[in-house]
């Protein structure tokens, strides 16, 4: 499965109660924040919203700025990014300015709530039921797949926030600061209760806006098991920026490679032909640097821009073996080896026959591919 980039924006009080942005009701943004979220607005392919905030809000997600949506249709996008909304019950309010305001709109519900939906915004959304249940994956997957979504905005509501974050599918978090205390207990709240991804988010930048302080953070911790996190995207694509540091070579692949613990340490990193080694991998590289006996590596992930070697003449023990040998169990690559230096190469196999869970994200195999484009013709 393929997802879009997912950016969660919202904005809280001191508190820690979420911006509630209806008629008359307390706005925590100052009005150069509106502007900013406006920008971001106009750099997406889709905005999303809970059908519950459809209902609280009413409100309208466009791009206000004429000369934002002008420079969209010049680069041959929509004039507006996609609506998105989500309902498991299909309870929707014909009458919202969501449906009647800016371009296309599009409803994800269940089945049960399918009928229910057209019935009432069939006629100005597309209805799409995803089985019994909700189903954050299908749902991402059918944004990427079928509507070429590449980055979605979500803003709100908290549940939808919850969620997401839950089930590691936020690539970014852009939280907002108010100095206000709201002091209502039932006020919404950002997040809810619940198990959350381990490990601390990595706070990319920090901006004053007026009164408010603009916080952007992504998430560090990888992924377990064979489905992948949003962490798994960001350290694989770092593992594909390392491979373009590899000194360029006519007869070996330029590939990154980096070991991250399971609380989204970073644990070591390498390239192809790093340190005028000229056969050095990447793997073996990164994993030399890590200390044989450190615990964390039997909880960690190996990125790796292109998948591990499973055999090789320069070295007695191929990426695969070296991987298991020091207790890793999990690697993610965006890349299958092709035939071009070893035929029928199958370090996934390898892996996987040790114990090992190998996970694959195509989106990337071209970022993975870039620094090798001339050995592939």
């Amino acid at each position: 499965m393929s997802y879009p980039y997912v950016l969660l924006s919202a904005a809280v009080s001191l508190d820690g109660y979420l911006d509630d942005t209806g008629p008359d009701r307390l706005l925590l943004s100052s009005p150069a924040d509106f502007d900013r979220v406006d920008a971001v607005r106009a750099c997406v392919d889709a905005i999303l919203v809970g059908a519950g905030t459809i209902r609280a809000d009413n409100p309208r997600l466009l791009v206000n700025s004429a000369e934002r949506r002008a420079a969209r249709v010049r680069e041959g996008r929509p004039e507006y990014p996609l609506k998105v909304t989500v309902t498991a019950t299909g309870d929707l309010d014909p009458g919202a300015r969501f449906w009647h305001t800016g371009g296309d709109k599009l409803v994800y519900t269940t089945d049960e709530g399918a009928q229910r939906a057209v019935g009432r915004v069939g006629d100005v959304a597309d209805v799409v039921p995803l089985g019994p249940a909700l189903d954050w994956r299908a749902l991402l997957s059918h944004l990427h797949d079928v509507r070429g979504v590449r980055r979605l905005m979500v803003e709100g509501g908290g549940t939808v926030h919850t969620q997401l974050l839950r089930q590691g599918l936020a690539d970014e978090l852009q939280l907002v600061l108010a100095p206000l205390f709201v002091g209502d207990p039932a006020a919404p709240r950002l997040f809810g209760p619940g198990g959350y991804q381990a490990g601390r988010l990595r706070l990319t930048e920090t901006r004053r806006i007026e009164d408010v302080v603009l916080m952007r953070y992504e998430p560090t911790a990888p992924g377990s098991g064979p489905l992948p996190a949003a962490a798994d995207r960001h350290w694989l694509r770092t593992a594909c920026e390392l491979a373009a540091l590899c000194p360029p070579s006519k007869t070996a692949f330029s590939v990154g490679a980096v070991v991250v613990a399971a609380d989204g340490t970073e644990l070591a990193r390498g390239h192809s032909r790093e340190g005028g080694d000229a056969v050095v991998h990447a793997e073996e590289a990164a994993l030399a640097k890590v200390d044989p006996a450190d615990p964390r590596l039997a909880g960690a992930t190996v990125y790796s821009s292109l998948e591990p070697c499973a055999r090789r003449a320069s070295r007695p023990a191929p990426c695969a073996e070296l991987i298991l040998r020091a207790g890793v169990r999990r690697v993610v690559t965006a890349w299958q080896e092709p035939d071009t230096f070893v035929p029928g190469a199958d370090g996934t196999g390898v892996l996987a026959d040790g114990g090992a869970q190998v996970v694959v994200l195509p989106e990337l195999e071209d970022l993975a591919k870039a620094p090798n484009a001339h050995l592939l013709g």
